[in-house]
C-alpha cells in the first residue's frame, strides 16, 4: 500500500480519490489486475467475454466476461516503450531488449542462438553525430571554452556557446536522416568486409555474414547517435562459424573505412534560402571488442546488453524537449521548453514546408529524427516478439493449469472471444496506486536479483 509519507504530500481531491478507491468493493481485484500489468501507468481498458468449449462435444469449459470486474472493465498493459511514459512497461521492454542483445553476444539455446557465437569476432561501435556548432561540455581537461568547469548536472551542457550561429538546420536534418546513414554504412561495411578478405560480394555472401543490433540515443546537444553490437558469423548466422580471415581487427577497420568513406554520406539539396548539405558521421567514433565476462573488463557481453537495454526505453525527452507530438509554438512556451530544444523544434517547424516528404512537423517532438531506436539485423538473435510470444504462452499455461485445462489437447478445445476498446488510463487516485504497486514489483525483481548474484557468487567460491 502506498506509504504515509506519500499520501500526506497529496492534494485533498487526489487523496479523496485514493480512499474511494482503496475503500471500493472491488479494490482486491482491481489490485490484481494492475499487478498483472506490472503497475502499468496508463493501463488498457477493455470489455468483452471468453467462451472455452470442447469441440467434440459442444460443453462449455469455462466463460468469462468483464462483467464481473471492477467498473465492468479488463485493464491490460499499454506496452509503451518510453520510461517517461510508463516506467513498468519500459522495464519490460528495456528486459527483453537485455536477452536479445546478451543472447546474440552470450548464446542462449532457448533462443536457438548456440554458445559458441562467443567465439565470432564483435565489437561495441558507437557512431555519433557531427559538429553544428561549439557547445558547453566538459573536457578532459576539465574547463569549457566557455571558462567554466561545468558540473555534470549543469543544464548549460549541451547547449551551443553561441545560439545566433549554431547551425540548427543541419542539426535536425541530421537527425531526421540518421537512418538513411545507418543503410548507408551498413551497406558499405559489406564492401569493406568484403575488400579485405579478397572477395566479391556474392563471394562474401556465401562466406560470412555480417549481424548487429543497435539503439539510438540523444545526446545533451540533440543530436541522435547510435551504439552497435557489430558480429562477424557464417553464412547461415549465428549457429555457423565465420571463415579463418574473419577477425576483430579486419571489422574494426572495416567499420572506421565505412564510416569515413564518401558513399556512407546523404546529400540534402538546396532550397530556397536552405543550402545543398552533405550530411554525413561525426569524426568521433569509438570501436572497443567485446570480451566475455570472465575476461576482467568493463567492456563485457552484460555491460553491453546493459546499455543498449537502457537507452531502449529513452528518447529526445532526455534533452528537454517533450514526449509527444507538438502541434504549435505555443505549446512549447506552455510546457515550459528549454530554449536548446525549443530552438531545434522550431527549426523542424520552419523546414517542414522546405522537405515535405521528411515530415519535420510530425516528427518535432524527436527533434526531427524518425528512425527505430531498437533495431537488428534478421539473424543477430531473437526478436522482440519471439520474447513476447513466451511470455503469453507461460500466461496460458498458468490459467489453463488453474481452471484445470491443462490436459486438453489444443485441437480439442475452441476458444471464441469478443474485445471492445473502453478507453485507458487511471483516475489520480489510482495512478497514486498503481505507482505504489509498480514499487513494490521493482523492488521485489531487485531483491531477487541480488539473492541470484549471491547464490552464483557463492557457488564459484566453491568451485
Amino acid at each position: 500500500m502506498t506509504d504515509t509519507a506519500t499520501l500526506a504530500g497529496l492534494d485533498p481531491s487526489t487523496l479523496g480519490d485514493v480512499l474511494r478507491v482503496a475503500g471500493s468493493a472491488g479494490f482486491d481485484r482491481w489490485r490484481d489486475q494492475v499487478r498483472r500489468t506490472g503497475g502499468c501507468a496508463n493501463p488498457i481498458h477493455l470489455t468483452g467475454w471468453t467462451l472455452t468449449k470442447d469441440k467434440a462435444t459442444g460443453e462449455t469449459l469455462h466463460r468469462y466476461s468483464t462483467e464481473t470486474e471492477p467498473d465492468a472493465r479488463l485493464r491490460v498493459a499499454c506496452g509503451n516503450r518510453r520510461a517517461s511514459r510508463c516506467p513498468a512497461c519500459a522495464w519490460m521492454y528495456a528486459a527483453d531488449t537485455y536477452h536479445l542483445i546478451r543472447a546474440g553476444l552470450a548464446g542462449d539455446q532457448d533462443k536457438d542462438v548456440p554458445a559458441t557465437v562467443r567465439d565470432h569476432p564483435r565489437v561495441f561501435a558507437t557512431l555519433t553525430a557531427p559538429s553544428f556548432g561549439p557547445v558547453h561540455n566538459r573536457p578532459d581537461s576539465g574547463r569549457c571554452r566557455c571558462g567554466t568547469s561545468h558540473a555534470p548536472e549543469d543544464d548549460a551542457l549541451g547547449t551551443p556557446l553561441d545560439p545566433a550561429t549554431y547551425d540548427y538546420a543541419a542539426a535536425v536534418l541530421f537527425n531526421n536522416h540518421a537512418g538513411n546513414l545507418w543503410q548507408r554504412f551498413t551497406n558499405r561495411l559489406r564492401r569493406e568486409i568484403a575488400a579485405r578478405a579478397g572477395l566479391t560480394q556474392r563471394e562474401l555472401k556465401e562466406a560470412a555474414r555480417v549481424s548487429y543490433g543497435k539503439v539510438a540515443e540523444f545526446q545533451k546537444r540533440g543530436a541522435v547517435h547510435f551504439h552497435a553490437v557489430v558480429r562477424l558469423d557464417g553464412p547461415d548466422g549465428p549457429e555457423d562459424s565465420p571463415p579463418s580471415w574473419a577477425t576483430v581487427q579486419l571489422l574494426t577497420d572495416a567499420i572506421r573505412t565505412a564510416v569515413d568513406h564518401a558513399y556512407t554520406t546523404v546529400t540534402v539539396p538546396a532550397v530556397a534560402d536552405q543550402p545543398a548539405r552533405s550530411l554525413r558521421w561525426g569524426e568521433q567514433l569509438d570501436i572497443r571488442p567485446i570480451r566475455a565476462f570472465e575476461a576482467g573488463t568493463d567492456i563485457t557481453e552484460q555491460a553491453v546488453a546493459s546499455y543498449v537495454a537502457k537507452y531502449a526505453t529513452k528518447a529526445a525527452e532526455t534533452t528537454g524537449t517533450v514526449d509527444r507530438r507538438v502541434g504549435n509554438r505555443e505549446v512549447l512556451v506552455l510546457l515550459d521548453v528549454p530554449e536548446h530544444p525549443r530552438r531545434l523544434i522550431e527549426a523542424c517547424f520552419e523546414l517542414d514546408a522546405l522537405y515535405p516528404d521528411r515530415r519535420l512537423r510530425a516528427w518535432a517532438h524527436m527533434l526531427g529524427f524518425r528512425g527505430h531506436f531498437s533495431s537488428k539485423s534478421r539473424r543477430y538473435s531473437t526478436t522482440l516478439g519471439a520474447l513476447r510470444q513466451v511470455r503469453a504462452d507461460y500466461r496460458a499455461a498458468q490459467q489453463n493449469e488453474a481452471l484445470g485445462l491443462a490436459d486438453a489437447e489444443p485441437d480439442t478445445v475452441l476458444v471464441l472471444a469478443s474485445w471492445q476498446y473502453a478507453g485507458q488510463g487511471h483516475s489520480p487516485g489510482e495512478s497514486v496506486l498503481a505507482a505504489s504497486i509498480a514499487r513494490d514489483l521493482q523492488l521485489n525483481r531487485e531483491t531477487a536479483r541480488e539473492a541470484m548474484r549471491d547464490q552464483l557468487a557463492l557457488e564459484g567460491a566453491r568451485s
